[in-house]
Formats: structure tokens, sequence, C-alpha cells
């Protein structure tokens, strides 16, 4: 039985960050891919018209590279998941759960220092008990450079990774991928630069006895 994976970005270039080479490696294997895009920049919280519509273009690009199955977005304000009643953002996530019916389920870390990461994360993980989503088979947090290593250093926050995806195949076109969001690259040492994917992904091959891995929190299994 193929998989049917549901990926929740807090954030347009999430995806790519956290968990992109597993994302390819999944449709690779014939398995579909649904992504749920949380925030959206918007004119109306000072983004200017031009930037709103090179993000389009940019995720409507994304969407393609990847040949997601279906692409949902919930359009909540970025930067502002703190401002919308959590009951409204817990309803919209899970009407995305309902509609997908996934087995498995990429989140945010808990303990990223952004907050809206921290938000997605409770509203998403919330909507996966087994009687409100049936379907789910494994839930997994990934690692996402630019908010996962700033998390606090105390052990409770601390991202300490169980599970690799070997992405020797995929990490170039996951580093293309990642080029498409022009705004949100920069160079070393930058945490979100081309130098540091890679090398994260060195430092993660390394542990896992690979070229190049993707590194993830198991949360919970059914086999």
């Amino acid at each position: 039985m193929k998989n049917n994976v549901l990926v929740i970005a807090s954030h347009p270039d999430d995806e790519t960050l956290g968990c992109g080479g597993a994302i390819l490696k999944h449709k690779a294997e014939g398995d579909a891919v649904h992504w749920l895009i949380v925030t959206s920049i918007k004119e109306e919280n000072d983004f200017a018209a031009g930037a709103v519509e090179v993000r389009r273009e940019e995720i409507n690009s994304v969407s393609s590279m990847y040949g997601f199955d279906g692409v949902h977005d919930l359009d909540f304000p970025t930067t502002q998941l703190d401002a919308i009643p959590f009951s409204r953002l817990i309803g919209s996530i899970s009407d995305v759960f309902k509609q997908v019916e996934p087995n498995i389920v990429y989140l945010p870390f808990k303990s990223d220092v952004h907050t809206d990461h921290q938000i997605a994360f409770k509203a998403a993980y919330s909507c996966t008990k087994a009687f409100r989503c049936s379907s789910i088979k494994k839930i997994i947090m990934m690692e996402t450079l630019s908010e996962t290593e700033f998390a606090p250093g105390t052990k409770e926050d601390s991202f300490i990774p169980n599970m690799f995806v070997d992405i020797t195949d995929f990490i170039e076109r996951k580093i293309e991928i990642m080029r498409t969001y022009k705004n949100e690259m920069e160079t070393h040492p930058f945490p979100r630069s081309e130098r540091n994917i890679r090398a994260l992904a060195t430092l993660r091959g390394a542990t896992a006895g690979c070229e190049y891995a993707e590194s993830f929190m198991i949360l919970k299994e059914i086999v």
C-alpha cells in the first residue's frame, strides 16, 4: 500500500528546509503527498503587492517541482498565529486532515523558536488524536534550519532525532527547489544558505551512514 502523506508548513519554504528530500523520495516511491501551508503574506499586513504576487508564483512553482497531489493554503496572516483563535486554527487544520486522510504527517518541531511554528505544531498535533483522524499511523517532527537550531538549549526543547532519511539522490533537487524562494536564501553564515543546507545534510548523513540525510523525531508510530 502506498502512503498518503501530509506535510504541514507554517510558512512556504519550511517544507523544503525540513523535509524536501523526504518529499522527493516519497514521490519517487509513488506516495501521494499533500502540502498544507498555514500562513500567507498579505497586503493588509504591510507586504507590498508585488511581494505577495511573487510569493504566489513561488508557491505554484514549488508545487509543480514537487508534483504535490494537493496544496491546502489556510491563508492565516504570517507571524500572527498567536492572534488567531486556537479553536479556529484547529478547525481549519482538522478539515484538511478529514479531506486528505493521511497515514503519515510531518509537523514543525514543537520548540522551534518561531511562534508560528510552535502554534502550528500544537494545533496540528491536537488534530492527530485517533478518534479525530484514525488514518494516521505515523507522526513526525522535522528539523527546520533557522528555527530548530535556535530553540532554547534545554533538555525538553532539544531536537533529538530518532529517524533518518537518506536523501543522497535528492539533495541537489532539494537545493534547486529552495532557490525558488529568492528572498529566503542568503550566503553563509546566514542559516538558510546552500552551504548550511548541505552541511546539515552531511552531518545527518554521517550519523545515518550515507552521504546526505534529513533527520526527524518520531512522535508516534502504529504498526
